[in-house]
């Protein structure tokens, strides 16, 4: 949608379906309940006992356990996919084909094609598509993009992110596809561009049918690196992300309430010399403050949904659209290939895939 769409006027509250309710799903049925003008119509899972327990805790709202009587319920104007990581494009797509919103958890889709038909089928019917990436939403992630955006970091010269717990363990998808998306999606958006190439590899080491720990590496253009190391098998709950630049180091950990960013004034730069005297060059080590900026003391989900609403009341495209939520996809798809190949570096799509491409070439190294 474009944001140069004239507001549509209201007088009633966004009407909102969640579909799916596990610990996501109660969740935005809480934040989205929170907000000022929109009301949870309806409610949907497959799980009768779970719908009793979300009766308890939100009267008001209709529960049901077919995906075709929420969408038809009255007053559902948008909708949350909440659903398994794999049935997000078949539910998403039903949900555009009876002309909703939606926002999708994050991965938008588990293929790419499928990514580009959801697009195309929101455009088509000038709907709001939006992709559930809330790190980005997160004050402390925004905190340490105004240090890149202003150009305080300096160079960048690499990332790397830990996200690592001891379970849950998933059913739906490994640790990979768990977890990674939230750190692609932080890189991608720090540093506003995909990567070039991906090297991943993974181990199921708790006999599990599906990776449970992962270790992938990135190449960004310009030389710049990044790592995310993932893990359901950790016994230390980590979010982290830390970004290396010539002039600054930035931490963010999300688990840390008092110092959720913390900049260290510390880099190194090199200085030519004669190369009679030292070589072609020498180092300078610079160190300095530490520094914990103030941070916004919001709810990251809120934060999402408020933009949301925002989006389709306002006819505005969401920062985390279609597109954006593909790109991620795009790597994910890379990093499968490359588990496949035992680490071995394979390049990353970009952009939109012909959909008249066969669905096995989504996952060749290009």
């Amino acid at each position: 949608m474009s944001g140069l769409d004239q507001p549509r006027e209201r007088t009633a509250p966004l009407g909102v379906a969640v579909l799916g309710c596990g610990y996501w799903g109660v969740n935005y049925v809480r934040v989205m309940s929170e907000l000022p003008g929109v009301r949870v119509v309806a409610v949907c899972d497959e799980r009768i006992a779970r719908l009793h327990e979300i009766g308890k805790r939100f009267p008001h709202a209709y529960l049901t356990p077919t995906l075709e009587d929420a969408l038809q319920t009255d007053g559902v104007e948008a909708v949350v996919v909440c659903t398994g990581a794999q049935t997000h494009h078949d539910v998403t797509s039903r949900c555009l084909a009876a002309g909703k919103h939606v926002l999708v958890e994050k991965p938008v889709t588990t293929t790419s094609l499928d990514a580009d038909a959801l697009i195309e089928s929101a455009a088509q019917r000038d709907l709001t598509l939006m992709v559930g990436h809330t790190f980005l939403y997160n004050a402390g992630v925004r905190k340490v993009k105004e240090y890149l955006t202003n150009g305080a970091v300096g160079q960048v010269y690499y990332l790397y992110a830990r996200r690592t717990s001891l379970g849950p363990i998933r059913q739906d998808v490994n640790a990979l596809w768990d977890l990674a998306p939230h750190d692609v999606s932080i890189f991608n958006h720090l540093l506003g561009m995909q990567p070039e190439w991906v090297s991943a590899v993974g181990a199921k080491v708790l006999r599990n049918s599906r990776e449970d720990v992962g270790f992938i590496s990135l190449g960004y253009p310009g030389g710049i690196v990044g790592h995310i190391h993932v893990s359901w098998a950790d016994p230390n709950k980590t979010r982290e992300v830390v970004v290396v630049g010539s002039n600054k180091r930035i931490v963010f950990n999300d688990l840390d309430a008092l110092e959720q960013v913390r900049v260290f004034d510390k880099g190194v730069e090199h200085v030519p010399v004669e190369a009679s005297t030292y070589g072609e060059h020498t180092f300078l080590l610079r160190d300095g403050d530490i520094v914990s900026p103030a941070i916004e003391v919001s709810e990251p989900l809120k934060n999402q949904c408020m933009h949301f609403v925002e989006c389709v009341v306002n006819g505005e495209t969401p920062a985390t659209d279609g597109p954006a939520g593909r790109d991620v996809v795009q790597v994910m798809e890379a990093i499968d290939r490359s588990l496949e190949l035992r680490g071995a570096p394979v390049a990353v799509r970009k952009g939109e895939i012909d959909g008249d491409r066969d669905r096995d070439a989504a996952h060749s190294a290009g």
